[in-house]
């Protein structure tokens, strides 16, 4: 019986597409478009006038069209039209008949300029909306994937803050503000990210998603406007254009893209690439979307009775293995890497993507734009969803160029995401085995090599990491944190802000003993086996200085009350931040935390001891070139010090008790060491 997807994929196998001129192609004195839909039977470009602020979706009297100019059909499924003249500027809009009288107006899906919430697609000359300097813009070289480390951050809660210090709050704008410093001193933005020596900013959506209001994002106060709702972003709307809620003028087609620019050349010039997080797998509308008013039934996966399916939980899943979907994908991926030189992109949802589309893109993205560029994604999907064995699950990475999330190595690392279950940092015992298996890059578990693992505790979805620490350890009421009712209502309180103010998420430490705060110790050792194992290591944005989402475990539309980074905490909490500044230094200088392939791990990664909430191996380091031979490193998870015996000679104290970096804290030289509660520890001998 031939499945509901392969029959889509026969009725059109002769009206694929080759070209990679889909759109607007723009030239010297003239313009054309190019558009699929091979089942109409008409198809027209409608255009705008560039001052027109009337949508197309409004009533007949309230919207003028300037233009009705229908287009040839072509081979393939392709409709045409050139234009002659100068139309930079113009929106203009695709209508659509088809049989039985069904007519349809759409935006174009290939579109790479919007008006202010998508309503229009623009005709725009990408190169006049480059910032000054741009061609000059080089993206950071990235030897191999496990040489990152990477930093997931949401454009709004960056800069939203008061204390940000920054001028253009919640906008693309704000990381190109340097030389900011709180009144201690600390640096702030951007140069607190260099500080910090991440190598790459992992953006939330920043493509034009639906769900924020554009027209009145320009309040970017702390709090935002009132009717204009907060969002991730993962409600995609055109995906070939930047978000208009992160410019300073959503109305303006070009400023969007040219502060956006602005924000990956300032980041590439403090030596940080720049990943975008990319949802390819659902999109915001079904029956309303571009996708479907051109050609319906194609770009959605059905369910046997011809329903939408719905393996993203959102309503819909995009058909990622019929042949124009996929192209679709790799176009729109690679216009992303060379027209705004993107460095890497996260698949949201991964499991919703066939692994052909998956391996095909990494494969192009590598040869033809640069062997730099990252991909990774989570490797499972929301719901139960038709494409089966075609999905991209862990294990489907292997040898394919890409990274998946190894959520075995978090859930071992933490517990569960959202509840009170605990993992080997937060407490529990018999994990030991499960965390060795995630040091040594997984290559026991799914993966052919570490640069196939991205290694992480928690992520922007469900509890962060120091309010998970506090539901382990039962403290979520003493703290205050917030909670909802079934009807999405604050419990106790009129307001999520009123119940922002009332919480003390860190009333239980004492400013003059915070590193021995015992939630203090086990966010630091749960962050510090990432960013010590073999892998790609990801950090959550604000974890280096304890950032609180005061027990808000969906926070997608809570708003900047519970998502703003409060930059204030950086003073606050200011030995956390230098300890994970202290072990990323270490992990960039030496070599030895950072093996090319399964065989390195294998010969060079050593188990030394494993006992209940204990962990030991040495890595040498000489095998690499490393300037320190031999490293060990513990994990002592337990509530008490524990004494272990270490080979004999002289080992240089790197990182102990809340304390990181390249510099020699101590030495030791009688063949055992002690290793105080709920602590990591490296130490070096050049012998």
């Amino acid at each position: 019986m031939i499945e509901e997807h392969d029959k889509q994929e026969i009725l059109y196998a002769e009206d694929t597409y080759q070209g990679s001129d889909l759109g607007v192609t723009i030239e010297s004195g003239s313009c054309h478009f190019k558009v699929w839909s091979p089942d109409a039977i008409q198809m027209d470009v409608l255009l705008y006038d560039p001052s027109t602020t009337e949508v197309p979706g409004g009533e007949e009297g309230q919207r003028t069209v300037f233009k009705e100019i229908p287009m040839q059909r072509e081979e393939q499924g392709i409709w045409f039209l050139k234009l002659d003249g100068e139309w930079d500027g113009y929106r203009y809009m695709y209508r659509a008949a088809f049989e039985g009288g069904r007519q349809e107006i759409a935006v174009d899906p290939y579109a790479r300029a919007v008006t202010m919430n998508g309503e229009m697609g623009v005709i725009i000359r990408l190169e006049q909306t480059n910032p000054e300097g741009w061609s000059e813009d080089i993206r950071p070289e990235l030897k191999s994937p496990v040489d990152a480390v990477l930093y997931e951050l949401h454009v709004r809660d960056f800069s939203i803050h008061p204390s940000s210090g920054m001028m253009n709050k919640g906008k693309y704008l704000a990381f190109t503000e340097t030389g900011l410093r709180d009144s201690e001193g600390n640096t702030l933005g951007i140069d607190h990210l260099a500080e910090l020596g991440i190598t790459h900013v992992h953006l939330l959506p920043v493509f034009d998603f639906a769900t924020v209001d554009e027209s009145k994002a320009g309040d970017s106060e702390f709090g935002g406007s009132k009717d204009a709702s907060y969002n991730w972003g993962y409600d995609p709307l055109h995906y070939n254009v930047p978000e208009g809620s992160y410019a300073t003028r959503a109305d303006e087609p070009g400023t969007r893209i040219r502060e956006f620019k602005a924000m990956v050349m300032a980041l590439h010039q403090k030596g940080i690439g720049v990943i975008m997080d990319v949802v390819y797998n659902h999109t915001f509308n079904t029956a309303d979307s571009s996708f479907e008013k051109l050609v319906p039934g194609y770009y959605y996966r059905q369910n046997a009775d011809g329903t939408y399916s719905n393996g993203s939980g959102t309503g819909n899943e995009v058909a990622t293995e019929r042949p124009m979907v996929r192209k679709f994908i790799k176009d729109s991926v690679r216009y992303w890497a060379e027209e705004y030189h993107i460095d890497g992109f996260r698949f949201d949802l991964m499991g919703l993507i066939d692994t052909t589309t998956m391996r095909e893109l990494a494969a192009e993205l590598h040869e033809h734009v640069s062997p730099s560029i990252l991909l990774y994604g989570e490797p499972w999907a929301a719901m139960e969803s038709p494409l089966g064995e075609r999905m991209t699950l862990k294990g489907d990475q292997n040898r394919a160029g890409l990274a998946v999330f190894n959520d075995n190595f978090r859930g071992a690392i933490k517990g569960d995401s959202d509840g009170a279950e605990k993992g080997f940092a937060t407490g529990a015992e018999g994990k030991e085995e499960d965390i060795w298996t995630g040091v040594r890059g997984a290559i026991t578990d799914f993966t052919a090599g570490p640069s196939e693992t991205v290694n992480y505790v928690t992520v922007h979805d469900n509890l962060n990491l120091w309010d998970k620490v506090a539901h382990t350890q039962g403290l979520e009421e003493q703290l205050g944190f917030i909670s909802y009712d079934d009807e999405g209502h604050v419990r106790g309180y009129d307001s999520v802000e009123r119940a922002v103010q009332d919480a003390n998420p860190y009333g239980q430490i004492d400013p003059n003993r915070m590193l021995e705060n015992e939630m203090v110790r086990r966010c630091l050792l749960a962050n510090g086996i990432v960013l010590t194992s073999q892998g790609i290591p990801l950090l959550a944005a604000g974890d280096e200085f304890l950032r609180s989402k005061y027990g808000d475990a969906n926070s997608h539309e809570s708003g900047d009350a519970v998502n703003a980074i409060r930059w204030e905490q950086k003073q606050q909490f200011k030995p956390v931040f230098d300890y994970y500044c202290g072990l990323i230094r270490l992990r960039r200088d030496h070599p030895a935390f950072r093996f090319r392939t399964r065989d390195e791990i294998n010969k060079h990664v050593h188990l030394l001891e494993q006992d209940k909430s204990l962990l030991a191996y040495e890595l040498s380091g000489r095998a690499v070139g490393d300037s320190w031979s031999r490293i060990i490193v513990i994990y002592n998870a337990a509530n008490e010090s524990r004494t272990i015996p270490i080979p004999s000679g002289v080992w240089n104290v790197v990182a102990e008790q809340g304390h990181a970096g390249l510099d020699t804290l101590r030495t030791i030289k009688d063949g055992e060491v002690s290793v105080p509660a709920v602590s990591l520890m490296v130490i070096y001998s050049k012998g």
